[in-house]
């Protein structure tokens, strides 16, 4: 199920203006005390046996006095003046050096203190033909001063209200700046809204440690830099942006399938409304999302409008309310707008290799292959197909990434066609021009088999394609493991092994063998019984005590032989055949011979 957060800044002009102004007063470094410094002190004037302290007023004797100090203090400048500490001994404890600074200083709701000093502030905006206040700090709005307020009036409310002008463009750059941090950090969906975030968390809610500790770390974030947040978690966007807009806490986290429970208390306006709507609602006695419910859809369309309507059923999850992210500038991509509309086959691969050279064109310019490249496409009913293809190593061959997109063009459903095509390489790595002195010396070089890999794994699975690295282990089961098919493999041991290792080691019944070293005469595997011609061994092999109790004293005795009808086998036996210590003496089928 979708989760959404949505984040609120109620007070980001406010705050935005604080925190430009506490830049801009950084005071200058304080210069310290500079005392005088004799050269030649002469005799030590500590008195002989003993009886020093610092400060005693016989160890001054020679210097200059404390008012002499005092008074070249007090010629300094005020900020280069140095504490009363430095001056002397003081009788009253220290504060504490881990003890939080300023934690009884209160706190006003725009982020500043209220010992700050500051003037109340009001920004002006223009709505219509009218200088509205659009802003406010929280000193302003307990003097009277709230939104909406004729410009005029305020002034006239307030003879010592400070008016500046509103710059939303700089409101707007600075939460775009933040929808691209939680890009980067956060979800790989956010996108910035009139007054803060909106947060796609599903999928990557545990990256975070849980929906509430993630909440928690952001409000954290937005509170060291000097803004307030209030955040809320529903199953929908509209949901979430109600909550932490007309919410009580600053918290609200929604359970999933409890909208409409947390919904039903809020006011009207919490839905995005716009005046003619709300207007309307007040004439017909409408005041709580809960009181839109019982009504008929038709009627209340007629009443309100389509819009509110629309907007109610997105925040109810009864029609989708898309989030479209923030692009990562970092991110190489290329974009496709068509004249008309697109679904055959065909004309899909064309446009997919027209995007292919304009990102290999960026990716070349960058010194960047791709590992990953992901194709959005927009249809013309709003729906999105996304198809994903993955490089075992980094490739900006437009022919070779073609003919993967090709494997998947069955798996676009056009519907009533594409208009908006969208390539990106979420993953990139260095790539260096290739070096061709080898080819053009005559020299044979070994082919990559990356192509070849890329084509398997896009028609039955990455997954599916691997390829056996040897591991330092003489344990048969464990000197084996799955590897990257591109990577080079280690030095293979020279012991003999069989072409076919079974995963686990199969057991075997009626066996008939010689204790303690002779090869087994026959055994039954099966169901089948299979009487030994030949047979070679023991290759005696060790437990691995140091990961178990259970293997310090464990042997196996390994054994390769031959049936009558020309099988060849490799089985072992558990324990020595001395030491009932060693092994329960089983015998068991681990591996079969070409």
């Amino acid at each position: 199920m979708r989760r959404v957060v949505s984040l609120f800044l109620p007070y980001l002009p406010i705050e935005r203006l604080r925190r430009q102004e506490r830049a801009a007063l950084r005071l200058p470094e304080r210069t310290p005390l500079q005392l005088p410094v004799d050269d030649d002190p002469g005799a030590c004037s500590v008195p002989r046996g003993g009886g020093w302290r610092p400060g005693a007023r016989w160890a001054r004797d020679g210097v200059q006095s404390r008012a002499d100090i005092e008074e070249q203090i007090a010629a300094l400048p005020t900020h280069a003046q140095p504490p009363m500490r430095e001056l002397g001994r003081r009788s009253e404890g220290a504060s504490h050096p881990f003890r939080r600074s300023g934690q009884h200083m209160p706190h006003d709701a725009a982020g500043g203190t209220a010992s700050t000093g500051h003037a109340p502030l009001a920004l002006i905006g223009k709505v219509g033909r009218r200088d509205e206040v659009v802003a406010a700090c929280a000193a302003a709005m307990a003097l009277g001063i709230h939104v909406g307020m004729a410009a005029t009036h305020a002034r006239a409310l307030v003879a010592d209200l400070d008016v500046r002008p509103h710059d939303p463009l700089a409101d707007a750059t600075l939460l775009d700046r933040l929808a691209l941090q939680a890009v980067r950090r956060w979800s790989p969906i956010a996108a910035a809204t009139a007054d803060g975030l909106w947060l796609d968390l599903t999928g990557c809610d545990h990256l975070h440690g849980g929906e509430e500790r993630f909440c928690r770390r952001l409000a954290a974030f937005c509170r060291r830099a000097g803004y307030t947040a209030r955040l809320a978690i529903a199953d929908t966007p509209g949901a979430a942006h109600a909550l932490s807009h007309a919410g009580r806490e600053d918290l609200i986290i929604v359970p999933r399938g409890g909208t409409l429970a947390a919904l039903s208390p809020l006011p009207l306006t919490a839905l995005r409304l716009d005046a003619a709507a709300l207007g309307a609602a007040r004439r017909f006695g409408f005041e709580k999302v809960a009181d839109l419910l019982p009504v008929a859809r038709a009627p209340l369309a007629r009443r309100l409008g389509l819009a509110a309507l629309t907007r109610l059923d997105q925040a109810l999850g009864a029609i989708a309310e898309p989030i479209t992210p923030r692009a990562d500038p970092t991110i190489p991509s290329a974009e496709r707008r068509l004249l008309e509309p697109i679904g055959t086959a065909e004309a899909l691969a064309q446009v997919m290799e027209d995007l292919l050279h304009d990102l290999a064109a960026v990716l070349q310019a960058r010194g960047l292959g791709a590992r990953a490249l992901r194709l959005t496409c927009l249809r013309v009913d709003g729906g999105e197909q996304l198809v994903a293809i993955g490089t075992s190593r980094p490739s900006r061959d437009v022919a070779h990434l073609l003919r993967l997109f090709r494997l998947r063009i069955e798996r676009i459903d056009p519907g009533l066609g594409i208009e908006q095509f969208r390539l990106e390489a979420p993953h990139t790595e260095p790539l260096d021009a290739v070096d061709l002195g080898a080819v053009l010396a005559g020299d044979t070089i070994a082919r990559d088999p990356a192509r070849l890999v890329d084509v398997v794994a896009g028609r039955i699975g990455s997954a599916a394609v691997f390829r056996m690295a040897p591991l330092p282990s003489h344990v048969p089961e464990r000197a084996v493991t799955r590897a990257d098919p591109v990577a080079v493999p280690g030095d293979w041991p020279g012991w003999r092994r069989p072409a076919r290792l079974f995963e686990r080691p199969e057991p075997l019944s009626g066996v008939i063998a010689l204790l303690p070293d002779q090869p087994p005469r026959r055994f039954e595997w099966r169901g089948r019984q299979h009487r030994v011609v030949a047979g070679d061994g023991p290759e005696r092999i060790h437990g691995e005590w140091w990961r178990r109790e259970g293997e310090v004293w464990a042997v196996r005795d390994y054994y390769r032989v031959e049936d009558e009808e020309g099988g060849r086998y490799w089985l072992f036996r558990r324990g020595d055949g001395v030491d009932d210590q060693t092994g329960d003496l089983s015998w068991w089928l681990h591996g079969v011979f070409a």
